[in-house]
């Protein structure tokens, strides 16, 4: 079952990256033939993004924007800070990472699907941007050695893995301790059933999958977080918002 919704993602994040993203990109309708530049939703994708920032990034990586948020607005990165984004797609969020933490920090993506891969070195090329690494690899294995980076984040990705709480311990792992984890993605309201979510839209549509609140909080205080909050931002189905989580991992300040 796992295998089966990785390889539905991998296909369908594989197409968008071919067609160019789209305006909607992934996230959100269930267009036929997977993504792509028919459907305009403005729940998800570039839309989301702040014309300065959409203005700091090749138009081929604004076109490639699948997700539910900014998570730089999350982050609040600084000088010299090592980012880890998963599921990097065609790299917006890698790029304007490594606009912010400038010259002495660096950004990681981490991105399964040899597509998005290549579109985001590409994107990198055009940017310019020298203080960037694409690497391949499943958001449950991360590629980067333990205590890797300062700053973790996400752009309505974690609700597509089949194994949350592999993802969730991994970001644990290559975070330094005090390092911060602040992602966006869709969360249900926690009345909702795995079922109910299901009825509002499909898995590699981003909401199938997704955590209730809850489950969200639970989940990041059993991989070792502390200080996790959940912010819904946006409604993107009944009983579904596109959301804020922020945690944290306990740093020598809590000694």
């Amino acid at each position: 079952m796992a295998q089966d919704i990785r390889e539905q993602v991998r296909a369908r994040y594989a197409l968008a990256a071919v067609q160019g993203g789209g305006d909607a990109g992934c996230c959100g309708g269930d267009p036929v033939g997977g993504c792509g530049p028919t459907v305009i939703d403005e729940r998800f994708g570039a839309g989301l993004y702040g014309a300065q920032d959409a203005a700091a990034v090749p138009p081929e990586a604004l076109a490639a924007s699948l997700g539910c948020g900014n998570p730089l607005m999350v982050a609040e990165l600084r000088d010299g800070e090592r980012v880890l984004d998963l599921g990097s797609g065609g790299g917006i969020d890698v790029l304007l990472s490594a606009r912010r933490v400038g010259a002495t920090g660096f950004a990681y993506g981490v991105d399964m699907t040899d597509e998005m891969l290549d579109l985001a070195r590409a994107n990198a090329a055009r940017a310019g941007a020298t203080n960037v690494e694409f690497r391949k690899g499943t958001i449950e294995d991360l590629p980067l050695d333990d205590a890797t980076v300062d700053v973790v984040i996400s752009n309505c990705v974690v609700n597509l893995s089949p194994d949350k709480p592999a993802v969730l311990a991994e970001a644990f792992r290559v975070l330094v301790p005090g390092g911060r984890f602040g992602i966006s993605d869709v969360v249900a309201e926690d009345h909702l059933t795995p079922e109910q979510r299901a009825e509002r839209g499909s898995y590699v549509g981003c909401i199938a999958g997704a955590l209730s609140r809850t489950e969200y909080l639970g989940g990041l205080a059993a991989a070792g977080f502390v200080d996790a909050t959940v912010e819904f931002t946006h409604t993107v189905a009944d009983g579904m918002h596109g959301a804020v989580v922020r945690a944290r991992k306990p740093g020598p300040q809590d000694a």
